[in-house]
């Protein structure tokens, strides 16, 4: 089953300038409507590198939810396991500025509850065939808590990532559970109490490896943005990868994209450096087009071994 991503399916409505932004002004420009979330994004990029991922999660019981997951099908992704609800997908609304940041931005979150009984009844028959398990930690405490549960009974890889910080920085005890967290700057320093936006990725490295080791979680990835991402482990590894320089013409996915690479990386018996490079790349892919995910690579373009480490699934 190699990698299997739980949580939110979105749609983003997305706003974008023809001109200058002017904040508290009237702008004219185009909107469009692109399937969207954490999860959503990150299991579409895996399936872009040709890896038949398994995606666990809700979608709408409208034409809108069989259109995200007939495009999830139509990429190769898995979808046994994701239950169609009643308004059981989230909306993110976001307008950008003339440089492709995004200037503002209001989210609506669905129900994922219904995830439980789900885990509960197929939770065993889904891990025992996984390689690793890429999370929201975001999402309900009594999610997070099978997962963690059911991948620990099943030896599996854990990765997390984040859509809502100040939710996941109240589940401090569940990182010490995971594999690896990735994250950004600003949300790093959400959940160490710092901030961090006026340190060199040197500065960062350093500090994010005596975070960790004091708060026992055994990885950890901090994007950058433009200045590219640091990482650290709790047996003393660190280190710095720098952002690919490209034309950008929208960030948005580039997040999830570098994610979904270093968990590639990370599966695929990859070194967390070799994994950061990996994401890096995926990430400097999807900032060039207005496409929420990567485009597709074949895995030895990525120097990925189809048979993931330690695992014999």
């Amino acid at each position: 089953m190699g990698i299997v991503v739980i949580g939110a399916a979105f749609v983003d409505i997305k706003g974008f300038p023809q001109d200058i932004y002017i904040p508290d002004g009237r702008n004219v420009g185009r909107i469009e409507y692109i399937h969207g979330g954490v999860s959503r994004n990150v299991v579409e990029d895996i399936a872009n590198v040709e890896l038949r991922p398994t995606y666990v999660g809700i979608v709408d019981d409208t034409p809108l939810g069989q259109d995200v997951l007939k495009k999830l099908q139509n990429h190769k992704v898995n979808t046994d396991y994701v239950l169609v609800l009643p308004d059981g997908m989230g909306t993110w609304l976001a307008v950008f500025d003339n440089n492709g940041d995004v200037a503002g931005s209001i989210s609506k979150r669905p129900n994922m509850l219904p995830l439980v009984d789900l885990l509960q009844e197929k939770g065993d028959e889904i891990f025992e065939k996984a390689h690793s398990v890429v999370i929201e930690v975001d999402l309900d405490k009594e999610i997070v808590k099978e997962i963690i549960s059911l991948a620990q009974k099943h030896g599996v890889k854990l990765f997390g990532l984040v859509s809502n910080m100040s939710i996941a920085a109240e589940r401090r005890d569940f990182l010490q559970k995971f594999d690896c967290f990735i994250c950004n700057q600003l949300e790093a320093g959400l959940l160490f109490l710092e901030d961090y936006r006026e340190y060199s990725p040197q500065e960062l490295q350093k500090i994010l490896l005596e975070n960790i080791q004091r708060a026992k979680i055994p990885s950890m990835v901090v994007t950058m943005g433009a200045k590219g991402a640091v990482f650290a482990s709790c047996t003393g590894e660190q280190g710095f990868c720098p952002a690919k320089n490209v034309q950008v013409k929208d960030t948005t996915g580039a997040g999830d994209a570098f994610c979904a690479g270093v968990s590639m990386g990370l599966t695929y018996g990859k070194t967390l450096s070799q994994s950061v490079e990996i994401g890096t790349k995926l990430a400097a892919a999807v900032i060039t087009s207005s496409e929420n995910v990567c485009p597709r690579f074949l895995p030895e373009e990525l120097d990925l071994e189809m048979c993931p480490a330690g695992s014999a699934r």
